[in-house]
């Protein structure tokens, strides 16, 4: 059985090799970015938090537009790849902790997470983002949802997964299941903030977007889940090599519909 405490300890599979999720993760619209700042209307100077930075997918896109940031990642690993990619960026401060015993120095005006938040302790995580916001500060929190455009290409690795005894792990693009956080009122994330985490003024907005993968760009981002990150590697690279042959045979890349989902809440005073 695996248990909670279990699969929050997966979310350090990603530094086994920072560099690669760095490579094949996409980043997140602009507009989605533009969204968040806007419904945060940060006051000139005031800082923002992000909580599980990663390698700085998000990260760039914030500090890009002007807003100072502190980010807070619990891998060493992803945070050596992060730093790098903010060299240059002065208003960017790093700090390699985990966000369930972090302790801010400042209030914050807005704490967003992207692709991060399921990961976080849910016994401690809407105490330690009040915490972290001053009154009226702003949360945001979004993931990226991937999807194959092709039904007939997902059916073929979907039974190629089947020839190799290997189930489609949850939440990647092969997963023909509606992704909670698109949801709305009725995901977990608005219910959170809403009875637990003490917020109000909740918004769900969501974003469309496709891209072009090539065999070996498609592989890149399946082992970038954890999902595939936890199999044995043998097994993993074995799998990853057949799927790279079906869309060679496929035609030579594979279209990947992409939905990013953005939740949206404000702390009350």
């Amino acid at each position: 059985m695996v248990t909670e405490e279990h699969d929050r300890e997966r979310r350090h599979v990603f530094g086994d090799d920072a560099e690669q999720y760095d490579t094949a993760r996409p980043g997140y619209p602009g507009r989605l970015v533009e969204d968040v700042l806007g419904f945060a209307a940060l006051p000139a100077g005031v800082p923002a938090v992000e909580v599980g930075a990663g390698t700085g997918k998000a990260t760039l896109a914030f500090a890009a537009r002007g807003t100072p940031v502190t980010c807070v990642e619990p891998d060493a690993r992803m945070a050596r790849v992060l730093r790098r990619r903010c060299r240059g960026m002065p208003h960017v401060a790093v700090e390699v902790a985990d966000f369930e015993t972090w302790r801010p120095d400042r209030p914050y005006g807005l704490l967003y997470c992207a692709q991060a938040w399921h990961w976080v302790d849910p016994a401690v995580r809407w105490a330690r983002a009040r915490a972290a916001l001053r009154p009226g500060g702003a949360v945001a929190l979004f993931w990226n949802h991937w999807h194959l455009e092709d039904r007939r290409l997902a059916e073929r690795l979907t039974a190629l997964h089947a020839r190799r005894g290997t189930d489609v792990p949850p939440y990647t693009i092969l997963d023909p299941r509606p992704r909670p956080a698109r949801l709305g009122p009725q995901a977990r994330q608005w219910r959170e903030m809403e009875a637990d985490g003490g917020f109000a003024g909740m918004e769900h907005r969501l974003y469309a977007s496709t891209h072009e993968r090539s065999p070996s760009g498609l592989i890149e981002l399946l082992a970038s889940f954890s999902g595939y990150r936890v199999l044995p590697a043998a097994v993993r690279e074995h799998l990853l090599r057949d799927v790279a042959r079906v869309v060679e045979e496929d035609g030579g890349s594979a279209g990947v519909r992409v939905t990013s989902s953005l939740f949206l809440a404000r702390s009350r005073a």
